[in-house]
């Protein structure tokens, strides 16, 4: 049986921008869409295309409760986690394999 891997991950438009945080099963897709506009109003709202932070989970409810915990973290919480990974801000994209 084939393990399923669930990202929650943040993007931004620039360094220490607008975050919008999102969880996905194919992050390599999902960033495309993202970059094309066609992933999420906010993010082709805010340009939000630089993945700055994500992390791996093998189980979709827990990656799920992650990404809910995270979007009521505050922002100086987001920040240091975002820094804690990538504390230049870094586009990620790149480092995704296709």
């Amino acid at each position: 049986m084939r393990e399923h891997i669930y990202y929650v991950y943040i993007l931004t438009n620039r360094p220490n921008g607008t975050l919008y945080i999102g969880i996905t099963n194919n992050l390599p897709r999902r960033l495309f869409e993202h970059r094309q506009g066609t992933a999420s109003r906010f993010t082709r709202r805010y340009n939000c295309t630089h993945l700055v932070w994500y992390e791996t989970h093998t189980d979709v409810t827990e990656a799920i409760l992650r990404e809910k915990r995270l979007k009521k973290w505050r922002r100086a919480w987001k920040v240091e986690l975002i820094e804690g990974m990538n504390p230049c801000w870094h586009d990620l994209n790149a480092t995704v394999a296709m």
